[in-house]
Parts: C-alpha cells; sequence; structure tokens
C-alpha cells in the first residue's frame, strides 16, 4: 500500500480476518475473563492473569500478530491488532498485551528496520541513497527488507543478527514477554524520556554497560521478562535489560485500574545491552509511544461498546411504575447521544490505526484525534453505565466499576485527551484558544 493516501482512500471497515479474530478473542475472554474472574485477579498480589496472557499470546498468536513472518510472527498489522483490543477492551482483560504485543513490538520493529538500514547502507553492494521516491524508493526498501529477513533466517549461521531482531523471535511465539520502562503518562511527540542514565561499562566481553535511575508509574512491567529502558547517555540510547537482573527492582504501585497495575522501576547498576542508539533510539521510542496511543484508542472503543450494551439490556429490563425504564425520554436521549459519540470514535479509531498501518503521514493527526475521540467515548460510556444501572451499579459485585476505572486511567495513558487535542491543533495549524 501507498503513503500519503486520502481518507476516502482508507478501507475502515472490518476485514474477515479481524472479525474471526475478533469473534475467537470474545469466545475465549467469555470463558476465561468473565468480570467475577476479572474482578477476583485484582485482589491477587500479581493483577495481571499468566495463564489467560498464555493463552492469548501464544495459542492465538497476539502476541507475534505484528512481527514479520521472517521473524516467526504472523505479519499482521496495526488494524488486525486494534481490533483485538477492542475485545479486550471490552472484557477489561488484565494481560500484558499493550505493553508487550503492541508498544515494546512497535518498538523493537523500528529498531530493527534502522538496524537492517543501516547495514545496507554500509554494503557496497547495496547502497542506501536518501531522498529517493518512487520505483527507486519501492527497490530500496525491498532491498532492506530481504536484508533484514535474510538476517533473520541465519540465526544459527554466523550473520549477524541484530539485537532487537533476536528479541522479535522471542517475542513472538509467546516466550518472552517485554515492556517499555517509561512512565505510562508519556505522550507521542514527548521528548526521549531517558531518566536513567549510562553510569558505567559492565563485562568487556558482553559489551554490556551499567544503568542507574529511577522511572515511575510504569505499565505492564510486573509481568514482563525484559525491559527496554530509554537512558541518557553520550549518545542516549535505548537498552535492554533483564528484569529480574541484580539491581533491578521492581516495586508495584496501587493503581486505579488494577488489570493494568503500575509499578516503579529501580536501576542500581543494572546490566544493560544497546538495542539502539542516538537518532535510531529516538525514533523506536516514538513508534512505541504512537503505537501505544493507537492501540489503546481501539481498547477504549471497545469498553465504550461494551457499556453501551450492557446499558441497553438494563434499562430494557428494568422496570419502574410499570414500564421499562428505558422507554423514559430522557434515558433514550442520553444513550442515542451515547451511541453517536461512540459511533464517532470507532471512525476516528479506525482511521488511525489504518494510517498507523500504512505508514501514512497523516498518522500524527488520526492518532491524536482517535486517543482523544476514544477516551471520552470511553469515560462518557462508563459513567453512564453507573449511573443507568442505578443501586446495583455501584456495588463491588457488578462489573461497572471495572470499566470505570480502566476507562479513567487509559485517559490519563499515552496522553490525555487534551493534551492530544493541543497536540492536533499544532498538527493542524489551529490557533490556540485564548487564556
Amino acid at each position: 500500500m501507498t503513503k500519503g493516501r486520502n481518507l476516502a482512500d482508507q478501507d475502515l471497515l472490518y476485514s474477515d480476518t479481524e472479525r474471526a479474530l475478533a469473534a475467537a478473542l470474545a469466545d475465549l475472554l467469555a470463558r476465561r475473563a468473565a468480570p467475577a474472574d476479572v474482578r477476583a485477579r485484582t485482589e491477587q498480589p500479581l493483577t495481571c492473569d499468566p495463564e489467560l496472557w498464555t493463552a492469548v499470546a501464544a495459542d492465538i498468536g497476539i502476541a507475534g500478530l505484528l512481527i514479520p513472518e521472517a521473524l516467526g510472527g504472523a505479519g499482521g498489522s496495526y488494524t488486525e491488532l486494534a481490533a483485538a483490543a477492542e475485545q479486550f477492551g471490552a472484557a477489561v482483560a488484565p494481560i500484558p498485551y499493550l505493553g508487550s504485543a503492541a508498544v515494546a513490538t512497535a518498538v523493537l520493529l523500528s529498531a530493527a528496520r534502522s538496524a537492517a538500514e543501516n547495514d545496507v547502507a554500509a554494503a557496497p553492494e547495496t547502497p542506501f541513497v536518501t531522498g529517493l521516491t518512487g520505483p527507486a524508493a519501492f527497490a530500496q526498501a525491498a532491498a532492506i527488507r530481504a536484508r533484514a529477513a535474510a538476517e533473520a533466517a541465519s540465526a544459527a549461521g554466523t550473520a549477524r543478527v541484530s539485537p532487537a531482531a533476536g528479541l522479535l523471535r522471542q517475542l513472538a511465539d509467546g516466550s518472552l514477554t517485554a515492556a517499555l520502562a517509561v512512565e505510562v503518562t508519556t505522550a507521542p511527540g514527548a521528548r526521549f524520556p531517558a531518566v536513567a542514565r549510562v553510569a558505567g561499562r559492565g563485562d568487556p566481553g558482553t559489551g554490556s554497560v551499567r544503568l542507574r535511575g529511577t522511572i515511575k508509574a510504569v505499565a505492564d512491567a510486573l509481568p514482563a521478562d525484559v525491559l527496554l529502558v530509554p537512558a541518557d547517555g553520550v549518545p542516549s540510547g535505548l537498552y535492554l535489560v533483564e528484569a529480574n537482573a541484580p539491581g533491578v527492582h521492581r516495586t508495584p504501585v496501587t493503581s486505579l485500574d488494577m488489570t493494568r497495575q503500575l509499578c516503579d522501576i529501580s536501576l542500581d547498576n543494572a546490566p544493560a545491552r544497546q538495542v539502539a542508539v542516538g537518532a535510531d533510539a529516538d525514533a523506536a521510542v516514538a513508534a512505541g509511544l504512537l503505537a501505544g496511543a493507537t492501540v489503546l484508542a481501539a481498547e477504549q472503543l471497545g469498553l465504550a461498546q461494551r457499556c453501551l450494551d450492557l446499558t441497553v439490556a438494563y434499562v430494557k429490563e428494568r422496570r419502574q411504575f410499570s414500564r421499562p425504564i428505558g422507554s423514559f425520554q430522557g434515558l433514550k436521549h442520553r444513550l442515542a447521544d451515547l451511541w453517536t459519540t461512540i459511533t464517532l470514535a470507532a471512525a476516528a479509531s479506525r482511521y488511525a490505526a489504518a494510517c498507523l498501518a500504512t505508514d501514512d503521514p497523516d498518522t500524527p493527526v488520526a492518532v491524536a484525534l482517535a486517543k482523544s475521540a476514544c477516551c471520552e467515548a470511553a469515560v462518557t460510556a462508563a459513567q453512564e453505565c453507573v449511573q443507568m444501572h442505578g443501586g446495583i451499579g455501584f456495588t463491588w459485585e457488578h462489573p461497572a466499576h471495572l470499566y470505570l476505572k480502566r476507562a479513567k486511567a487509559a485517559s490519563l495513558a499515552f496522553g490525555t485527551p487534551g493534551a492530544h487535542r493541543a497536540s492536533l491543533a499544532a498538527l493542524v495549524d489551529l490557533p490556540a484558544p485564548d487564556a
């Protein structure tokens, strides 16, 4: 697919593959992540459900959905992952798919792509030329992909495989879970979030370094096997840290949404390996943040739709004054407004995923619009779910509070709706409102 497509050219409908994936996940989550099961997990020390994650990651293949087939993945795109995220949002599934299958995978894909481009640029038989367009650019991109595939296929041979490509292989089969060690509120377009710093060299034989620093409120890091840590240095870089290595301390924090528990990460001379450096590291982290905001918007969409479905079903059954409360005009108007809000948010979410999947230049605009629209739709839908369920909606046994907590916490992750609206205004050159 080509870059620079118009909105009218993007297909926002769900494909057969996306519908089949969503159906498979819906069936699995109905059996393994019922509201009572999710609520019970939130009362455990580790609120993530490792067995459910194994089923989703390895059996269904979500862990490798974005990873190319040459590296053992499914070779899917962000539209498929967004369709899956809608199901995870509808079930408030307590699994680290967002941190590992979306954010960390996007980071490593960018780093692996940069490594392949650097190798092609250094090879005399396939020189890398900047500024190419049309068929020349396509041919060069094909050469880059071929070189990356050759490296991936030689994992047991002598050819060099980039650290990122090696990690992607492990992520693809679900044997490894990764997380980007940045504060959960970090938004796309932010400065390189290098809270940690390089404090010295490690084992000379491995080329490792030592990292020091504390990263607050990191999502999906507690169940992670490896951490991708942006660190300040000369130059700054992205480093791989084993989560159980000496000097790595993860401290759970009480989170509003315990289905996606946060933790603080402390690095005390922790050994680390370099994954990317300089501009490549900056691009990798930026890709992860953009992917996180896009997929989280889709998750919020699924949550909002589930809240609407539950509320409509309830107001049809709950009777007052000998008639269903859904027949009252005030409730009908509120639900109609909510349906409109969710429908508009759905269009924004699908467009953002399609833009990211095709590397469309409109991606930053689309993601900013989707994240703000879907988060506001989810919070509104969850609030209406609580309110229209009456007294039962305020109880611990009813799942409404799970949706409200997830919606509110997710609205703060990867940038608030207000931050994305401000970003959107700057991207489309709108004047800022008066103070």
